[in-house]
């Protein structure tokens, strides 16, 4: 059935005014709700903070809950349903609360749990699992956890660098950086809990998106060897992109699925994890077509690689580039 994509002559670069507009549309309502709500929603393994999953034997009212919490001391903690009418999660994060973990992390857990027992009797209520993270620990967590994606980012850039020309390496990471930023707009805008799993999917997703842009390039290095007769680098890329369409098709179809699979059987403590991952390979695929191809053209077109100095003053001057991003008008191969 996929053959249908062999031979193919879709013009893609022709539409990046549009993804552009796309993208900052996204970007901005990323933006807009950060300024409404504040930052974005950190897990207790990054603010430190003690979290229970309770299963109830009968659906509670929640108000009750709190009220139960707040008499023995927990206050302002968290309450929320987690899958069933009869599972919740409670979240005690307050300042007392964090810094108390520090003398012993059961000792806030221990106390929620035998406030709901007196509420609801000896019984009523399971502790399926818990988390304690005291202040220091969680400090730690969001550190490394920054830096892990700094270090990743920057070995890309690296193998980038080593293996293509500099203008396809600034290209390919300027596109992952878009991918990372988007993908980010998109845990604030849908509120999903920032935690270490969620992590893990960013930085899985940056080696998936820069090995996606990088297929696409490695096509256009080889077309640029061959002769072109005359065709722009946009023509080059359209080319490329098609060339690679089945192999793209088959490959974002198939990891779409599995994180499809996880997102609707894998059950509420994994779906953060899922819910970014199959985002992130719709995004992926937008970026290395839409994203990456346009920002080569425009390197391009400011730093032409060409041997007539006459056309190179001529591409600066924007008078090879009346559609920009399009670029030179002749493309030499490295």
């Amino acid at each position: 059935m996929l053959r249908i994509f062999y031979h193919t002559k879709y013009e893609f670069v022709r539409w990046w005014r549009v993804a552009a507009g796309l993208t900052l549309a996204f970007l901005a309502a990323g933006l807009i709700s950060f300024a409404v709500t504040g930052g974005v929603n950190y897990s207790i393994e990054f603010t430190g903070g003690t979290l229970m999953q309770l299963q109830f034997k009968t659906p509670p009212d929640v108000a009750e809950v709190r009220s139960a919490l707040d008499a023995a001391g927990i206050q302002g903690a968290e309450i929320q349903q987690f899958g069933a009418n009869t599972d919740y999660t409670v979240r005690a994060r307050d300042e007392k609360q964090v810094e108390a973990q520090d003398a012993g992390a059961e000792g806030i857990s221990k106390q929620i749990a035998s406030a709901l027992d007196a509420k609801f009797g000896a019984g009523a209520v399971t502790v399926v699992r818990t988390e304690a993270v005291g202040p220091k620990v969680g400090a730690e967590l969001r550190t490394g956890a920054a830096m892990a994606m700094l270090i990743a980012s920057f070995f890309t850039l690296i193998y980038l660098a080593i293996r293509f020309d500099w203008r396809f390496g600034l290209a390919a990471v300027l596109s992952t950086t878009h991918d990372i930023l988007i993908t980010l707009a998109f845990i604030k805008i849908f509120h999903i809990e920032v935690s270490l799993t969620v992590v893990a999917a960013i930085l899985t997703l940056v080696g998936y998106s820069a090995n996606d842009t990088i297929i696409i390039f490695d096509r256009v290095r080889e077309n640029l060897k061959k002769p072109h007769k005359g065709e722009t680098l946009s023509h080059i890329l359209d080319r490329s992109i098609n060339e690679t369409l089945p192999r793209s098709i088959m490959t974002h179809a198939t990891t779409f699925s599995a994180t499809l699979a996880l997102l609707l059987l894998a059950g509420e403590v994994i779906r953060p994890f899922a819910w970014v991952m199959a985002f992130g390979v719709v995004m992926a695929t937008f970026s290395s077509i839409y994203v990456a191809g346009p920002l080569l053209l425009w390197i391009e077109g400011r730093w032409p690689r060409l041997d007539d100095a006459a056309t190179a003053r001529a591409v600066r001057a924007g008078e090879a580039a009346a559609a920009a991003p399009r670029g030179a008008d002749r493309v030499s191969a490295r």
